[in-house]
């Protein structure tokens, strides 16, 4: 795990260079705290902060191949690069590290632009081809590790975190509304967009190319896809459930071994549900590495998970660290999770795993598997059987029996939207109209999020209003979504959304990141997609079993009342954190005073404060309010990073002359 930087453009010399990549490089020293690398040459520039985990001694970046015409930076690991290497070698290459990095320059000189089908890994990579003076931009399927770009003043900025932009380009330092209204409704800007103007996000799956000439080619190389519903009856699939079960633990198995590759210990996160605790299992059953667990707690028995937890490291005999997290914990780490996530969150839950991450760095590891992916790739959420209740009901919509079934859901929540029958038959009866659109599932998600967009300022509230998130997401869908199952479409919208937008940035990369930890995700093993989205979806989601599969690839390993333990997702006190004996924490009554809330810009003044004034008093209804609070606390303090950008003293656009800047 590292952070990355640097440009192109046929303006660049050696020279000058340095002065701009140090700018840029040392914003990102918490993704790589052990050392800086660089590189510059005409036509391109180079820079690396290294988390050393494989290859301590030879590793350092960039890596170039054999006669010095491809050198890559690199964030993220190539799991496979062992068998990569030895195929390599008998093709004749020769090696000078032990790195998984090389393989990327010599899998580039072999097979160009192809040398990503190669890869098994979570990575954001850039190349600079000499010979051919292109720089090559890819990111791992899933969409991992981050990777943004700006097209600036004749050259292609590139860079890890946003953060590495602004140190050149602080004129990017302007919020994207249309980015802000995506952001308060999905969870997460959509892909490429960015909050920030000028800047883009290479998205997951893609590679970019910057020929010589200036033409850029933006090419998806993997995708979440499925087969046509009428080939995913269990009649037609060529499997037994037993085999399959066979197939899917042997995957995973694979994928635990290739994730556990490491030059330095290993730990893994232990929430007490079967995710996690199936990695766990999967490492102690299947492998001879020592893993040590972690896990987070809370003072509130609505999200605490600690008796599952503790059943899990009695069961599993583990060295286990349990971090005790506190609502006041949270609200004051808050500021700082958002300088690390660069974008609106519409929840708290970062926070603890962003502390947690910080002791498992106290603890000296380096290195955390962790069981998210599952709910995306096998069905897990709650969400998926609600759109399946909902459809159910669909086709007799007079029913009083059928939605019913969502009674079975939300158990956790200590106000569920289904305690009340006739509220639930209201609430999830809403968007009924859109039956038949691929993104019919998210409604009721979007359409709560959305409320947020009603503390808008008059002007983007005008802009908001000609805005339609249903059409506008479906323009992002491919073709070919509607002749998939109800699940298949309900899965793809989830990965493409909160998964790649939000879990794996915000709650994923950012939080650990922040720590110098790397994540590592074995259900997000790219063969392991593939395979779950061939299944049948009755394999995924057997009456209201969700993860039925998965459940049966498990069963052995666990403890009963967990594989049978119906999915409580992660979740973290919102507006509760941010006010004690009745008042405001001091940065949150500044921020959201009605003197800042109008300087800004974004939103009301006098709704943000009638909202506040009603979490103050504990009486925030739900996710609607609560997700609105926290959306716009958040906002406005992207807004004084933004300022601060641009007020700085050391703020140095990309046309002013190279600074003498002391190396790293």
């Amino acid at each position: 795990m590292c952070g990355i930087a640097g440009f192109s453009g046929a303006d660049v010399r050696p020279d000058d260079a340095r002065a701009a990549l140090e700018r840029m490089i040392h914003p990102l020293a918490h993704r790589g705290p052990d050392g800086f690398g660089f590189h510059a040459e005409p036509g391109a520039a180079l820079a690396h902060a290294r988390l050393s985990i494989i290859d301590l001694a030879t590793g350092d970046q960039p890596i170039h191949n054999e006669r010095r015409t491809a050198w890559t930076v690199f964030n993220g690991e190539i799991f496979n690069y062992v068998e990569l290497r030895r195929d390599l070698e008998a093709r004749g290459h020769r090696f000078y590290t032990h790195s998984d990095t090389e393989v990327i320059v010599h899998l580039y000189d072999r097979y160009g632009d192809d040398f990503v089908q190669h890869l098994n890994g979570q990575f954001a990579i850039a190349l600079w081809d000499g010979e051919r003076r292109r720089l090559v931009l890819a990111r791992d399927r899933a969409g991992i590790r981050p990777l943004y770009h700006a097209h600036r003043h004749g050259r292609v900025w590139f860079a890890s975190e946003v953060k590495s932009l602004l140190a050149v380009l602080p004129e990017c330092a302007q919020l994207n509304p249309r980015a802000l209204m995506q952001t308060l409704t999905y969870w997460a800007p959509v892909d490429p967009d960015t909050l920030y103007e000028g800047v883009q996000s290479l998205p997951p799956g893609c590679l970019l190319s910057i020929e010589a000439d200036g033409s850029q080619h933006l090419r998806p190389y993997w995708n979440w896809t499925f087969p046509d519903a009428a080939e995913t009856s269990p009649s037609r699939y060529p499997l037994s459930v037993e085999q399959a079960t066979d197939e899917l633990r042997a995957l995973l198995v694979d994928a635990v071994r290739l994730q556990l590759r490491a030059d330095v210990p290993v730990g893994a996160y232990l929430s007490g549900g079967l995710d996690s605790s199936g990695i766990v299992a999967l490492i102690k059953g299947f492998t001879d590495t020592p893993v040590r667990t972690f896990s987070v707690a809370f003072e509130d028995g609505e999200f605490d998970e600690s008796e599952h937890q503790q059943a899990m490291v009695r069961h599993l005999g583990t060295d286990h660290t349990t971090l005790r997290c506190t609502r006041r914990d949270i609200g004051e780490a808050f500021p700082r999770l958002i300088r690390h996530t660069e974008t609106p969150v519409l929840r708290t839950a970062p926070v603890p795993l962003m502390l947690l991450a910080g002791s498992v760095r106290e603890h000296g590891y380096k290195v955390v598997l962790t069981g998210e992916g599952a709910d995306e790739v096998f069905g897990g959420y709650d969400l998926f059987k609600e759109a399946k209740v909902r459809r159910f009901w669909a086709r007799q919509p007079e029913s009083h029996l059928r939605p019913r079934l969502l009674e079975r859901l939300y158990g956790y929540l200590r106000n569920s939207p289904v305690s009340h029958p006739g509220f639930a038959q209201s609430f999830f009866g809403q968007g009924m109209e859109h039956l038949h659109r691929p993104v019919f599932a998210h409604v009721p998600r979007w359409t709560t999020s959305q409320r947020a967009l009603g503390f808008l300022s008059p002007d983007l509230r005008a802009a908001s209003a000609s805005w339609d998130p249903l059409d506008a997401y479906e323009q992002t869908l491919p073709p070919e979504i509607m002749a998939w199952s109800p699940l298949a479409r309900d899965q793809y919208v989830e990965a493409k959304s909160l998964l790649a937008g939000y879990l794996l940035s915000s709650q994923g990369d950012r939080v650990a990141m922040a720590n110098s930890i790397e994540g590592r995700f074995p259900y997000l093993d790219h063969r392991v997609i593939e395979f779950a989205n061939r299944l049948p979806p009755s394999f995924k989601i057997r009456g209201m079993t969700e993860k039925y599969l998965l459940r049966r690839a498990l069963a052995d390993l666990l403890p009963a009342d967990i594989v049978q333990r119906t999915k409580q997702p992660y979740r973290a006190p919102d507006s509760q954190s941010f006010f004690f004996d009745g008042k405001p924490l001091d940065y949150v009554a500044e921020l959201l005073a009605p003197a800042s809330i109008r300087d800004a810009g974004y939103f009301e003044p006098q709704a943000v404060s009638r909202l506040v004034e009603k979490c103050r008093q504990g009486r925030a209804s739900g996710f609607a309010d609560n997700q609105a609070f926290v959306g716009i606390l958040s906002t406005m303090l992207v807004h004084r990073q933004l300022n601060e950008t641009r007020t700085a003293p050391h703020a140095h656009r990309a046309t002013d002359a190279p600074l003498a800047v002391p190396a790293g």
